[in-house]
């Protein structure tokens, strides 16, 4: 093995029926080294991890482990726990009924015995050690997010873990969240923790990380000390072209010509969500967007305006007309889409096929007792994997196998077959690669230069300043300021968040 090198992988393959996910793959993470994971979703990141810890079982290639003159065997994720590789993924895996120590340490006793006051005492130690603001004691659904992914760390440390592989933690976390977290990663690196971090935040990878290794397509691209790799050249390797400049998605030729006429109107808009009233409009061809902080109640709004909230005030109108929407599927009458902002809870159903998921909202509008055809459901996938490039192996294949953005395309597939006037987007880049995320900003515009409607809601700013015409501006829940034309700056942007004169 390479010198001071904790794990070394070599030679990876892995192949599923119709797809080859990983080809001649190597990766090496060294003692007190946190190692960012990067590539498109599709690029083999996740497969290689779960090689790595035994949820997938390779087809060729080697691991070693610092220690181990031979290749060692990682066929659970028992395995890999019992040699010394814990994961912490995104969706928190657990138990927010316990108490921050149990979940330290359940599943580890020998015997049917608990000596609480020892557990509690040996949680609380390693809290304090690692600078984690929780109490062994405290329940952990009383915990942040931030928080419950720390006590997650905190279990993989006790547990004398040499790989540290976190997969998208960040990706619900506020700014000082982050900053927390990463706090905690520099003092593992300081005790020699070997860590691979997964992310599609840029800025936090040179934030944070020593070397990158990217991949595409299921094979190594290279690895790279985070000096040497500037990020216009990381996202270049990362799609496989040069990118001469991503703030430039525009096309100017690409514009909606016809008249302005405003599609949809909400005068008093209030929900039970605890956002104030708000007034709100969206013309034809139009791309506008809804920014702020986190919990600034951005995407109460545009629950609000589908429905997806109780509405408890406020009058709305279509095509200048008043309507009542009262609930999703009155929204979705009236010719309003929407993609909400966690896929998982309130998208995707797992277990269904690509198929069956692009066709959903579309079925509930034609009703239940009125199934399409199996020709039908077909066409419709076909049409929409080509239109949107969507990677899966078949329209068969679930949903749940695809990467989270391919499962982002499904989503944005089942409600372009609804044909909407009005695209409501909260969040549809979050948590996917650069390049999906340039594809989908693209389409949006495309979409709105045919006459379409669409609010589109990002927490990065900079792309709501590529993709909208005007924004509106929230804070503590309101509406504060609404920006267009020359004033569509970042400076402006934050100077509105931040309460300065909107001009």
């Amino acid at each position: 093995m390479k010198e001071n090198a904790v794990l070394e992988m070599r030679n990876i393959h892995k192949s599923f029926p119709g797809v080859r996910a990983l080809h001649q793959v190597d990766f090496t993470l060294c003692e007190g080294e946190i190692h960012a994971l990067m590539g498109e979703n599709g690029a083999g990141k996740s497969t290689l991890i779960k090689v790595l810890t035994g949820v997938y079982e390779k087809d060729e290639g080697e691991i070693y482990l610092k220690g181990s003159e031979k290749p060692v065997s990682i066929k659970s994720p028992q395995d890999a726990q019992n040699l010394g590789i814990s994961t912490v993924y995104q969706e928190i895996t657990l138990c927010p009924n316990l108490t921050v120590a149990e979940n330290m340490y359940i599943g580890r006793g020998k015997s049917g015995l608990t000596n609480w006051r020892k557990m509690n005492a040996d949680a609380d130690r390693i809290l304090t050690n690692l600078g984690i603001p929780a109490r062994a004691t405290q329940q952990l659904s009383d915990c942040s997010i931030a928080i419950q992914q720390m006590v997650a760390i905190a279990r993989a440390v006790d547990m004398d873990c040499k790989v540290l592989i976190l997969d998208e933690p960040t990706s619900s976390l506020d700014e000082s969240e982050v900053e927390k977290l990463f706090g905690l990663m520099r003092d593992l690196k300081a005790r020699g923790v070997g860590i691979i971090f997964v992310t599609h935040f840029l800025d936090q990878v040179y934030e944070v990380c020593d070397k990158i290794t990217v991949l595409r397509d299921g094979e190594l691209v290279g690895e790279y000390v985070i000096e040497d790799l500037p990020r216009v050249k990381l996202v270049a390797k990362m799609l496989g072209k040069e990118l001469n400049d991503m703030e430039e998605i525009k096309d100017e030729n690409q514009v909606y010509k016809g008249p302005e006429e405003r599609v949809f109107e909400a005068e008093g808009l209030q929900s039970d969500a605890g956002i104030r009233p708000f007034d709100f409009y969206i013309r034809k061809g139009e791309v506008n967007g809804f920014t702020g902080l986190l919990g600034s109640g951005r995407s109460e709004c545009v629950r609000a305006i589908f429905a997806a909230d109780k509405v408890i005030a406020g009058r709305v109108k279509k095509n200048g007309k008043p309507v009542k929407i009262a609930k999703p599927l009155d929204a979705m009458k009236n010719g309003i889409a929407y993609l909400p902002e966690d896929r998982k809870r309130d998208g995707i159903v797992g277990d269904l096929s690509v198929r069956d998921n692009i066709i959903l909202a579309a079925q509930v509008l034609r009703g239940f007792f009125r199934p399409f055809s199996r020709a039908e459901a077909n066409r419709f996938a076909d049409e929409y994997i080509k239109l949107l490039e969507i990677k899966t192996a078949s329209a068969d294949t679930p949903i749940k196998s695809l990467s989270g953005g391919n499962q982002q395309k499904v989503i944005l597939a089942r409600w372009l077959l609804t044909h909407p006037e009005y695209l409501i987007l909260d969040e549809p880049t979050r948590g996917i690669d650069i390049g999906t995320k340039i594809e989908i900003q693209k389409l949006v515009l495309k979409l709105a230069s045919e006459g379409m409607s669409v609010t589109f809601i990002s927490s990065e700013t900079d792309e709501m300043l590529r993709t909208c015409s005007r924004l509106i501006v929230m804070r503590d829940r309101k509406v504060v300021g609404e920006l267009s034309s020359d004033e569509l700056t970042q400076s402006k942007v934050m100077e509105t968040i931040a309460g300065g004169n909107v001009g």
